[in-house]
């Protein structure tokens, strides 16, 4: 079951409590302001066909939570190396209490991935990943989160999408009020549904009326296995396998998207020396440039990115899946002593890309894919490996003459 809902937020001190009067007064005024925008909002969903009960539920006491607004704005200040991700998503006290969920928990999971087509390794793996198998799925409340959101303006258009969707939920009768809780950012329950997704992929499977992604595992595996299906999930195939390449691979194509028999004509070879999956399309994927593991990644990986687009999460979940039922973890060994450039490191090298015609579109601290892209062209034009890896060498050498 999840947690107890908090204790609402206690209003903003007096200055006679330690705040100064000016900061009094600018409280003051933002909480009017958030006022102002919830009464618009509530126009906007009232005619959008959200009922007047509903709207007095969610909104009678919504509050405006200033951490939110700081989480969102927050910009980590250096990235997280893949393999520091990894240690911590897939330690062997996940893996022990995912093996221990699993089995006490067996019969709801397996019912799932029997009715979806999603393995039940797979379903588990994104429990523990969202949430520690329930442990830590949020407590902030989700209107609250959203409306925050919104009323500060710089997601505002998908806030307010998600928070009419959020009412559209309380309106269902699924959930009551002060169980909608989740994260700052607004996902929810066991496997952290956005509400948006949930309206679109919750599953009653305890068939009790309600879709309860908090409370039951049953609706919360379903759910899950649900949008895994739906997103395109092949029952037949694996995420992906760790492989070794052959001397002499050309990197630059590694991005490229061609069937695994291909891949094995061009002497890439499953790590265990087992047949390689029957991937209609696969690419190589190098999350820690030419000197970490390689893997043949699938559909099914692709799958995991539209649960959330970060390769780091998606490897993590095919990981501890393998794990969970068993399998090995990474073989290759990472290149620990690769030091991750800070966000403002990464900013310097896609600006140095850019003035050297290297577009990697506007710098922004953020390591996606058009800056991998321009890192690999500059690689290759001074002929080196092209990973699109970004190294403290890298950024030395684009900066110099």
């Amino acid at each position: 079951m999840p947690p107890p809902p908090p204790p609402p937020p206690s209003p903003p001190s007096s200055a006679h409590g330690g705040q100064s009067s000016d900061a009094a007064a600018e409280a003051g005024l933002q909480q009017k302001a958030f006022e102002r925008w919830v009464t618009d909002f509530r126009t906007r969903a009232r005619a959008a066909g959200i009922d007047e009960a509903t709207l007095n539920v969610a909104f009678a006491e919504v509050r405006y939570l200033p951490r939110v607004v700081e989480l969102d704005r927050a910009q980590p200040e250096y990235t997280r190396t893949v393999w520091s991700y990894l240690d911590s998503a897939v330690s062997a006290q996940r893996v022990a209490l995912g093996q221990e969920r699993w089995a006490q928990y067996r019969s709801d999971i397996d019912a799932a991935a029997a009715r979806f087509g999603v393995g039940p390794a797979i379903l588990v793996a994104i429990w523990g990943i969202e949430s520690n198998y329930g442990s830590n799925f949020g407590s902030i409340p989700t209107i609250d989160a959203l409306a925050t959101l919104g009323f500060d303006g710089r997601r505002e258009a998908w806030a307010r999408e998600q928070l009419l969707a959020a009412l559209r939920i309380l309106q269902s009768g699924d959930i009551e009020r002060p169980k909608m809780i989740g994260s700052w950012a607004g996902a929810m329950g066991q496997t952290q549904f956005l509400p948006s997704v949930y309206l679109g992929y919750a599953v009653d499977a305890d068939g009790d009326g309600r879709r309860d992604i908090w409370g039951s595992i049953a609706d919360a595996m379903a759910s899950t296995a649900n949008f895994l299906a739906r997103s395109g999930w092949r029952a037949d195939q694996p995420w992906g396998v760790e492989v070794r390449l052959p001397p002499g691979f050309d990197l630059a194509r590694a991005v490229e998207r061609q069937p695994a028999a291909q891949w094995a004509a061009e002497g890439v070879q499953a790590h265990d020396g087992a047949p390689l999956p029957p991937f209609a399309a696969a690419t190589v994927l190098l999350p820690a440039g030419a000197r970490g593991p390689a893997f043949l990644v699938g559909p099914n990986f692709q799958v995991l990115l539209r649960y959330n687009n970060s390769t780091s999460y998606a490897l993590a979940v095919g990981l501890l899946a393998q794990r969970l039922a068993g399998g090995p973890g990474v073989q290759a060994a990472w290149p620990r002593d690769l030091v991750p450039l800070s966000s403002q490191q990464l900013k310097a090298l896609q600006t140095a890309l850019n003035q050297r015609g290297f577009d990697s579109g506007a710098p922004d601290g953020v390591m996606g894919p058009n800056t991998g892209a321009a890192l690999r062209r500059y690689q290759s034009s001074v002929g080196l490996p092209p990973d699109g890896y970004p190294t403290v060498e890298l950024l030395q050498r684009l900066q110099g003459p």
